[in-house]
């Protein structure tokens, strides 16, 4: 019995030469072939179609996120003045969280209730017991006050007013900086402004660049102008509002220790008042 899976034999034929090939029966393929060759099928994938590969994450990074960063596009056409804008931002951006940390302390050493019990303490004649309450506190004021009175038989107004200068100095440290900022930034601005329209009008003499390079030169001026006055503004509002907290603290300062000195003046012509009566008491019995 013959199986079906087979393949089908062709009958072989002995042609002589050059003789004609005898007729395929109907239905069946014929394919032209030399004579003698061997015709034979291999099946192979069909090549792929060319596919642009993908970009990776790193090339993602390196060229599209950077390259199309708006800021650094912005930085770049800014001009080489964009450098000492650049230094001048990282500065001020540094002094003001210095500052704002530095106040925030300070906000949390305060100590009022403190104070009003080193002054009881002054007025019910107890010099001892204020210097005590006032020895160790990270309070300017009480800092102060306890300078002046370790040192009220000597100088008393003296050593108030060199404790209350260390302690308006710790307070308006870099001030100046940021005030210099403030004047630089727009100064810088300008600069770039001059640079960018001299390098605009030095491209006017060639009419095939005339365009773009006077383009550029424009963004070049107006980035940089933009740039310092930014930093200004930035750094003229925190300016402000420290100058001003110097300038409460120099107050407390100041009322702090004309209380003291008066507090301290009275008890002293109290003390000579109550010698004198018991020197003339004395005198008198005598």
């Amino acid at each position: 019995m013959a199986n079906p899976a087979a393949p089908a034999q062709l009958p072989a034929t002995n042609l002589p030469p050059g003789a004609p090939a005898a007729p395929a029966p109907p239905g069946a393929a014929t394919s032209p072939a030399a004579p003698g060759a061997t015709i034979s099928a291999t099946l192979s994938p069909a090549p792929a179609a060319a596919q642009s590969p993908s970009p990776t994450a790193e090339e993602k990074t390196s060229g599209g996120v950077l390259g199309s960063n708006w800021l650094i596009d912005k930085f770049r056409k800014g001009g080489p003045i964009m450098w000492p804008i650049l230094i001048v931002s990282i500065v001020g951006l540094t002094v003001v969280i210095e500052r704002i940390f530095w106040w925030g302390g300070r906000w949390f050493r305060r100590d009022p209730k403190r104070i009003e019990k080193v002054f009881t303490a002054i007025e019910n004649g107890d010099v001892a017991e204020a210097s005590r309450l006032s020895r160790g506190s990270r309070d300017p004021v009480l800092r102060m006050m306890w300078n002046g009175l370790n040192h009220q038989h000597t100088s008393l107004q003296g050593a108030l007013q060199v404790a209350a200068g260390i302690e308006i100095k710790r307070a308006g440290r870099f001030l100046v900086v940021m005030d210099t900022l403030v004047t630089l930034a727009p100064l810088l601005g300008l600069l770039g402004t001059i640079t960018g329209l001299i390098r605009s009008f030095s491209f006017l003499g060639n009419e095939e660049l005339a365009v773009q390079a006077v383009t550029g030169g424009i963004a070049e001026a107006l980035i940089a102008t933009a740039c310092g006055l930014g930093i200004a503004i930035f750094a003229l509002v925190p300016f402000n509002f420290f100058t001003s907290r110097v300038s409460n603290l120099e107050f407390e300062l100041q009322t702090a220790a004309t209380n003291l000195e008066v507090m301290l003046g009275a008890q002293a012509r109290e003390m000579e008042i109550a010698g004198a009566t018991h020197a003339s008491g004395k005198g008198a019995s005598i």
